[in-house]
C-alpha cells in the first residue's frame, strides 16, 4: 500500500491535527516543527483505527529513530508486528493499554515497554495519549498488520 493512502487529507487531517494541537497545549507540549502523519491505514476510520505520529528522526544510516504517537480516546494503532524493527515505547501523557502476543496490558505516565522484533502489538488510548517510540529505523516494509484489508 502507498502510504499516502494511509492518510487523512484536506479537512478531515486538519481538523484531526487541530484537536491534537488544542490537547498538546492543555498539556503544556510543544511538538518538533515536523510533518505529522495522521494515518487511517487505509481502514478510512481514523477515531477508531488510526494514530498521528510526529517523526523526530528516522536515521538510516546511523540505525535509529524517533517519533511521538498521538492517539485520542479509543482510537487504535492496529496490532502488527516487526520483522527487523526493536521498540521502546514511553508514555509520556495519558493511558494506553498495550495488547503484547495477545495479552493486554494497562499503561501510564512514565511507564516503559520494549518491543522486540517478532512481538505481535497494538495500542489503544485510554483518553487521549502520547507516546514516545525510540527504536531501530522505521520502513514502510516492516510493518507487519493482522488486519490483511491493511495491506502494508
Amino acid at each position: 500500500m502507498d502510504l499516502e493512502k494511509a492518510m487523512l487529507h484536506g479537512d478531515e487531517r486538519e481538523n484531526a491535527l487541530r484537536k491534537i494541537g488544542e490537547q498538546l497545549s492543555t498539556w503544556g507540549i510543544t511538538m518538533p516543527r515536523v510533518e505529522p502523519y495522521a494515518l487511517h491505514f487505509g481502514l478510512h476510520d481514523f477515531y477508531t483505527t488510526g494514530e498521528t505520529e510526529f517523526w523526530i528522526a528516522n536515521e538510516m544510516e546511523a540505525g535509529y529513530c524517533g517519533k511521538f504517537l498521538f492517539v485520542f480516546d479509543g482510537q487504535t494503532c492496529p496490532y502488527h508486528n516487526h520483522k527487523i524493527k526493536h521498540e521502546t515505547f514511553f508514555v509520556l501523557k495519558g493511558s494506553v493499554r498495550m495488547k503484547v502476543n495477545g495479552v493486554d496490558r494497562a499503561m501510564v505516565e512514565g511507564d516503559v515497554l520494549v518491543m522486540p522484533p517478532g512481538d505481535t502489538h497494538s495500542f489503544t488510548g485510554i483518553g487521549p495519549c502520547l507516546i514516545l517510540e525510540v527504536s531501530m529505523p522505521s520502513t514502510v516494509e516492516d510493518n507487519y498488520f493482522e488486519d490483511k484489508a491493511i495491506g502494508y
